[in-house]
């Protein structure tokens, strides 16, 4: 039957609590291959690799049906803030 996007949002927000979560089915509807994006406290303090095996190990049931996860941003808050606070205070021109 294959995993839902709903499903791997509830898995990573149940186990990583994260304070950004962006999970994108690109498998054309079979939910084999799935795109994320994560923000969380507990990446504090680890390199990309680290983050990336806490990601694989809070999906290790759902692994078992996808086909390819891309993990397009695993950040800390601190990383993501001033990003997020870039696109907040960057001023618009309206035409």
């Amino acid at each position: 039957m294959g995993v839902s996007k709903e499903q791997l949002e509830a898995s990573l927000t149940s186990k990583l609590n994260p304070v950004h979560l962006e999970v994108i089915d690109t498998s054309g509807g079979c939910s084999a291959s799935f795109v994320v994006e994560i923000v969380s406290e507990q990446f504090e303090d680890k390199r990309l690799l680290e983050r990336h095996r806490i990601i694989n190990a809070a999906l290790e049931e759902e692994m078992k049906e996808i086909h390819a996860l891309s993990i397009k941003k695993a950040q800390t808050l601190q990383q993501w803030k001033p990003i997020s606070q870039l696109s907040e205070t960057t001023p618009t021109t309206e035409a």
